[in-house]
């Protein structure tokens, strides 16, 4: 049976380091909108406090996160235990977006590893935090962390990355302000 809690304490700390990989949802204000959920890796996600996280986005295809946060802050983050103990953790919050320029940037940038290829923070306030047994997730080995991501990022120079990133990142799939112009 599924259990609420106030916060994130000691033993939900643990269970959330422990992961490999996490999951972000979120979706746009519109009915017909696309509801995206992405899996996350490469040790990009920080618990802050009690009901504050944040996770590192790195550059990839879409930019649909930032875009529906940017729209309205909506964001849930789940945790699967793929080995051990059967658990799923859900993370419900509203979340903002900080990109390289912003106030509160580089601060929120310095609680993460440098990574190639950051295009923004995205700071959750937690609201809900609840779990579910989990049963039906497959117990799966961790391998290794994949170094694509990191070494797609490390071909580009700077601007060419930022330039990449304002070609294909300006707008969501529903067409939502995605990354801001950046020099």
């Amino acid at each position: 049976m599924g259990k609420e809690f106030d916060q994130i304490d000691a033993a939900l700390t643990k269970f959330i380091q422990e992961q490999q990989m996490f999951f972000v949802a979120s979706a746009p204000l519109s009915g017909d909108g696309l509801v995206n959920l992405s899996p996350k890796g490469l040790d990009s996600f920080r618990i802050l406090g009690p009901n504050e996280v944040a996770y590192l986005d790195l550059t990839g295809s879409g930019v649909e996160t930032l875009a529906h946060v940017k729209e309205n802050g909506r964001i849930t983050f789940m945790f699967c235990a793929m080995n051990g103990p059967a658990k799923i953790l859900r993370l419900y919050g509203r979340a903002e977006v900080f990109e390289p320029g912003d106030r509160g940037f580089e601060g929120l940038l310095g609680q993460f590893p440098e990574l190639p290829g950051v295009r923004s923070v995205i700071r959750a306030q937690i609201t809900r935090i609840a779990d579910s047994c989990g049963w039906g997730v497959p117990i799966y080995a961790f391998e290794k962390q994949r170094d694509q991501l990191p070494r797609y990022a490390e071909s580009f120079s700077h601007e060419a990355l930022v330039a990449a990133q304002q070609e294909h990142n300006a707008r969501s799939l529903d067409g939502l302000v995605g990354v801001k112009e950046r020099e």
